[in-house]
């Protein structure tokens, strides 16, 4: 298995090397970089699976960089780890395309436990991309023409639908978060409301349900998200 390359951009020396150090004890191949210019440079120029990114960086600061990413990968994790600590802060990192924000002085064991399920996140969304066909209760997906042939009859998706129902498929029986459906099926351009996403819940329903009004395959958890079952 290929290791984990993270590029780790902090102006620090002593911390950057810290962190670097700790991370190569995790396994992960690590690419540090001390200011904004040169970690997209290094975007551009290599393959990353994960950046580690501060935000008061000499040349271009943390948010630019990241918007730059942004522009050519929608999916690359970014954890922002930043002395920038205020709430107003936090939005705009997220904001910029951050999957994640932690301020300094921080906790090596934390950081390590985010850095890890960033990297989980990543491998469950290239998993995704290799979903082709999924069938339950009567039910089939064909993720490559976009045909669902359902109890009901047959019916093309959307390219949302289908993120949609294929996130469902890799977590049956798991609660996800309104917050994952946004950062995974939307990226970070277009922010539904909770009822757009409802509404794609219902379409799903009248699509594959037996009775769309008892669902038995998804269901809505009240102030958390949405559960599929098969």
């Amino acid at each position: 298995m290929n290791l984990r390359r993270i590029l780790l951009v902090e102006d620090e020396k002593s911390l950057r090397e810290a962190i670097k150090f700790n991370l190569e004890k995790e396994g992960y191949e690590i690419v540090s970089v001390a200011d904004g210019k040169k970690a997209v440079h290094e975007f551009n120029t290599q393959h990353f699976d994960l950046v580690v990114l501060d935000i008061m960086l000499p040349e271009l600061n943390g948010l630019e960089v990241c918007e730059q990413i942004r522009l050519e990968n929608k999916t690359l994790p970014i954890l922002f780890l930043t002395a920038r600590d205020t709430s107003s802060d936090v939005i705009k990192g997220l904001k910029a395309g951050g999957d994640d924000y932690m301020t300094k002085p921080f906790n090596l064991e934390e950081f390590l436990l985010r850095v890890r399920n960033l990297l989980k996140r990543l491998m469950s969304n290239n998993d995704l991309e290799e979903f082709e066909t999924y069938s339950f209760a009567g039910n089939t997906i064909n993720f490559n023409t976009f045909i669902a042939k359902s109890i009901h009859g047959e019916r093309h998706l959307t390219s949302k639908e289908a993120k949609l129902l294929k996130l469902f498929f890799m977590h049956p029986g798991e609660v996800v978060s309104r917050k994952d459906i946004l950062r995974q099926v939307w990226g970070y351009d277009v922010y539904p409301t909770t009822r757009t996403i409802d509404n794609f819940i219902l379409s799903f329903r009248k699509y594959f349900e037996s009775n769309p009004r008892q669902p038995k395959h998804f269901l809505s958890v009240r102030g958390v998200g949405y559960k599929f079952e098969q």
